[in-house]
């Protein structure tokens, strides 16, 4: 059965949107949307650089996943049909007996992004998208470079892993996979572009995933050794992935990234890392020729500090790249996986992230979208300098009560229904506010009804450092955590944006777009008897020196150093001139001060000094009539 109707027009009008930006074909000479990282490719990695490219461009656009992925597909199997002959470079790669024929990675990319134009043009005419009930797979995704030079970490997110690769005879899959690069991100970028293309085409992939997913890692770090001895690289990474069929979870992983899974609210140990201090990993190794040395921490042959990895060419036999798997059946009581690199783990053991998640849900009554960012918050704020990157799967939705613990008999069905027939109002506000989430998500091209409350693509791709420039950033964003997804209003309804205040305190002040001369913005208070935030719709003066007055007149003094650049040589120029004037009348003044009348004011010479005045701290400069009050 294909999509249905309002399905089928969220595609339609994602796809007409995405048309009329893209404007197809793309000029040879043009720039490209989304540039290949490499500037060569091997034929065994075409198929993942165009999934790569054609989810993470679509991604741009908030496409729904369901879509991006079926778009990619259909892309993928179009460029593979092609000749792509035309596309070598002049010159073969040789390794011992074997040619590997280069492809020009910019060329390959602007077939890619037409190809995928044809398919968009053509889907237009009817969206040939078949629409399977998905499970619950509602993630939360933060990464942050830390103290570190370089953002080596990467991600995956495939929560419809069927419709990116065309499976109709199977369960429902997802996949999920965090690896953690280490001498430069390459490797990194390899195996989230390539597992899970090694993955599915293994044949014992229908039959036993976890076995696949070890013979995919070896493939996958097999043939990376070969890329790293063709262009010369020297780096490798780490990594875990988790494979969800049906009721059953698989995880796989190389070196010390990790995941974690929380049911009934408790942490359960799924694997254990694989690191130099491990004793059979130690044996392994000096069982190979190699040794384990302490240098600030267990290290292989003193230099790297875990045993296994994908790459690492000059450090094999001893970081070899064969994984461990294990299965895990589900009962539906679990409630969600943590996926995270060492940076995380290093300084957050299983308890305590549990409790940092479980703390934020009740905080924000269940809102999961922030769950990462608190829990990079807090591995950073711990102490961890490292990449941070940290991918929560919630495999039912925490805002539903928790199921129960005894099995359900079928005799006690019938005694349940009455309860959930009172609960359809709260399920009816609830499908409103998800009604109201899908067109928010639709203006940007669609949303995804894979499950309550869930978003689309976006919710589930939204990751650092490609969005939000987070690649440069190493604050911990703790003071984001408490916030949703839109926040508050910043701007009032007569345009001030109001600084929070705690009840009790003084008013608070209020930060208002009123434009000083040259367009500088100004400090007021609050005034809250006069009924607005502060905001006042008067004319400003046009004197470019704010005025002083004393506070007995109730108005208040204005920093000269909140004005804008226009107009400060101006300023300094009226100040010269005024400090003559005052020399030249500073006699005249001095003598005629015993003759004047008493004044409240007492005279001060010029320049003024500040009582409050400290080093270091600029304060604003006053001027003064020439009685020096």
């Amino acid at each position: 059965m294909a999509a249905c109707g309002s399905e089928e027009k969220t595609y339609r009008r994602f796809l007409e949107l995405f048309l009329r930006e893209m404007k197809p074909p793309l000029p040879e000479d043009g720039p490209l949307p989304t540039r290949p990282l490499s500037d060569s490719l091997a034929e065994d990695e075409v198929e993942g650089e165009t999934l790569e490219l054609c989810l993470q461009h679509l991604c741009k656009y908030n496409c729904p996943f369901t879509l991006a992925a079926a778009l990619a597909r259909g892309t993928a199997d179009s460029v593979l049909q092609s000749d792509l002959s035309v596309y070598h470079l002049n010159k073969n790669t040789e390794d011992g007996t074997e040619t590997f024929p280069q492809i020009e990675a910019v060329k390959l990319a602007r077939l890619v992004f037409n190809k995928l134009c044809e398919t968009c043009c053509l889907w237009l005419k009817g969206v040939p998208i078949r629409r399977r009930a998905q499970p619950y797979y509602e993630t939360s995704i933060h990464a942050i470079k830390n103290m570190r030079r370089k953002m080596e970490d990467r991600h995956v997110v495939i929560p419809d892993f069927n419709s990116l690769f065309n499976l109709q005879d199977q369960e429902e899959q997802a996949y999920f996979a965090v690896f953690d690069g280490h001498g430069g991100v390459d490797a990194a970028t390899y195996a989230a572009n390539h597992l899970h293309v090694n993955l599915v085409r293994q044949e014992m992939f229908s039959q036993d995933p976890g076995e696949a997913l070890c013979r995919a890692f070896k493939l996958t770090d097999e043939r990376f050794v070969q890329k790293a001895k063709r262009e010369n690289l020297r780096c490798g990474t780490t990594g875990v992935v988790t494979f969800l069929r049906g009721r059953t979870l698989y995880v796989a992983w190389l070196g010390d990234s990790q995941v974690m899974l929380v049911k009934k609210g408790q942490p359960v140990e799924l694997m254990k890392p694989h690191k130099p201090d491990r004793e059979d990993e130690k044996q392994r190794i000096e069982a190979l020729g190699g040794c384990v040395i302490w240098f600030g921490t267990w290290r292989v042959n003193g230099s790297l500090s875990v045993s296994r990895a994908i790459g690492d060419s000059e450090h094999k036999p001893y970081i070899c790249g064969d994984a461990d798997h294990i299965s895990f059946p589900l009962d539906g009581t679990e409630d969600y996986l943590i996926l995270a690199c060492d940076g995380f783990y290093d300084t957050m053991n299983p308890e305590e992230a549990a409790r940092v998640v479980s703390d934020h849900l009740q905080e924000n009554s269940g809102d999961t979208t922030m769950v990462a960012h608190k829990l990079v918050a807090s591995a950073r704020d711990a102490g961890s300098s490292d990449n941070i990157t940290v991918i929560v799967v919630f495999l039912r939705d925490p805002r539903a009560p928790p199921p129960s613990e005894e099995p359900e008999e079928e005799g006690e069905e019938p005694e349940e229904e009455p309860v959930e027939e009172e609960a359809e109002p709260e399920e009816e506000e609830g499908e409103e506010e998800e009604t109201s989430q899908s067109e928010l998500v639709c203006q940007d091209g669609g949303g995804e009804n894979g499950g309550k409350s869930r978003g689309g693509w976006p919710l589930q791709q939204c990751s650092a450092p490609a969005d939000l420039a987070y690649e440069d950033r190493m604050d911990s964003f703790t003071d984001r955590t408490s916030l949703s997804i839109t926040g508050p209003k910043p701007f009032t309804e007569k345009g001030c944006f109001q600084l929070p205040s705690e009840p009790g305190s003084p008013p608070s002040r209020t930060f208002s777009p009123d434009l000083g001369p040259g367009g500088g913005w100004v400090w007021r208070p609050r005034m809250e008897a006069e009924g607005i935030c502060g905001l006042r719709h008067q004319k400003r003066p046009k004197s470019l020196v704010p005025p002083f007055t004393n506070s007995a007149t109730g108005r208040w003094l204005e920093a000269a150093a909140l004005f804008p650049q226009q107009g400060r040589r101006k300023r300094r120029m009226e100040g010269a001139s005024l400090k003559r004037e005052m020399k030249k009348r500073r006699p005249i003044l001095t003598a005629q001060k015993s003759h004047c009348p008493l004044s409240p004011h007492p005279y001060v010479p010029f320049p003024l000094r500040c009582i409050d005045s400290r080093p270091g701290v600029a304060m604003p400069r006053v001027t003064h009539d020439e009685y020096g009050v």
